[in-house]
Order: structure tokens, then sequence, then C-alpha cells
């Protein structure tokens, strides 16, 4: 029977953590009690992620882990994951923490009356743990807020909740592509056929274990560039 709430957590040299935040999140949507499934997709972790999911929980069948082949990278993973789920609406947070899973419920809640529910940073409530990646998330942001035209606060949270019937409407291959960026391309387009969309304030969580894997300084960069060239060629 499909699940009414998919969970997609694209990982990457996650072992140090992803039990501990699988963990949490069964435990935050079994108290919720949220009918669910939870997709792992591991972009063939060298650290052994998939693996380790599996040996800590054996037999839960609401817990999939897929190890992707072909073409890797977060957006297709992404991608991948929001194919393979069998819910009515859709949920994609990160593996390392910076994705709340208390406020999981949230999402899913303001869900039924959205039509996507994005986790911001930027609205008011909403933060990081650090002063510096914060300040320069919101240049970048208010710099792609510019460039793309949109009211959206927060361009690349990627920690959302989506319907099915309405991610179906967006395009897929003119999304998914890239890293992070993927996102700001989905709020763009999703604006653009007219979805209800709601920002809720997130304060993202320090990662707890592993490194990051991306330098405040490339993103602003790599972002940026994104944006223009979205602007300029789509």
């Amino acid at each position: 029977m499909p699940a009414d709430i998919s969970i997609v957590i694209p990982t990457y040299n996650e072992g140090v953590c992803i039990v501990r935040l699988l963990s949490e999140v069964i435990e935050v949507l079994d108290g919720a009690g949220i009918q669910y499934e939870i997709l792992v997709m591991d972009d063939a972790s060298p650290d052994g992620t998939a693996d380790i999911v599996r040996e800590h929980f054996p037999g839960d069948e609401r817990l999939q882990v897929v190890c992707r082949a072909g073409p890797r990278g977060l957006a297709l993973s992404v991608r991948e994951g929001l194919e393979r789920a069998t819910g009515s609406t859709l949920v994609v947070m990160d593996a390392d923490f910076n994705h709340d899973p208390q406020v999981l419920p949230r999402l899913i809640r303001y869900a039924a009356d959205f039509d996507l529910v994005s986790g911001s940073r930027f609205a008011p409530g909403g933060g990081m743990y650090s002063r510096t990646r914060h300040a320069g998330s919101f240049i970048m942001n208010l710099f792609i807020r510019i460039v793309l035209q949109t009211q959206i606060q927060d361009n690349l949270s990627g920690y959302f909740a989506i319907r099915r019937r309405q991610l179906a409407r967006l395009p897929a291959d003119r999304i998914f592509r890239g890293y992070g960026d993927y996102y700001f391309r989905l709020l763009w387009y999703a604006q653009q056929i007219g979805l209800r969309i709601l920002e809720i304030p997130v304060i993202y969580r320090s990662r707890e274990g592993g490194m990051s894997k991306t330098s405040l300084v490339g993103v602003l960069f790599r972002y940026s560039w994104q944006a223009v060239r979205f602007r300029v060629v789509g």
C-alpha cells in the first residue's frame, strides 16, 4: 500500500551521522502518527553509508535504501528518489542534520493546504548556526531573487514538501541538474505555473559528523553563475 508521505534523503559519505538522523526522523514521524516511507538515495558512498543503514535498520519495510547507478549528483539523486516515491506528499531533506527532523510534521501539515511548502532560513524565526554562512547565504539569496525576479526568500533551502500531482506538472529535465541549484529552478517553475507556495521558518542545525562538501565561496560563485545562466538561456 502506498504511503501517505515519502521522505527522500540523498546521501554521500554520511555514514557518521546517518543512523542518528534516520532514528530521529522515525521517532518524529511515529510520534506524529504519520504513515510514511523513507528512501535513502545513496550515490555509491565510499564510506559504506548504504550498508550502515541496512545493518542498523534490518527488516523495516518503511525504509528503502537505493544504491544509485549511472550519472551521480545531488539533483539527479533527488529526482530519482521523487520518481521512486509512492506517497501523495513528497518531502526532501539533507542527511547531515542541517535540515532539522523536528520540522517534518509542520512541513507535512501545511502541505495539506499548499502545493509546495519550503523551509526558509530567512523567514521570520528562521536562521543558521553559523553567522558567517547565514550572511553569505543571505547575500546569495538576495542576488538570486534579483536575477530571477522572485519573492521567495530562501531559494536554496532544499528542505521542502510538495504534492505529487503538482510535481508532475514541472519540467523535470530542466530542473534536476547540478547540485543545490536545482532548487531555485524548481521554485521558479513552480511560481510560473501558479503553485501555492508557503515558506515556513527553519533554523539550520550544525552538521553532526562528516565534513561539508561545499565551501561558502565556491557555492556563492557557482550558484550565482547558475542563476544568471538560467535567466539568460533557461
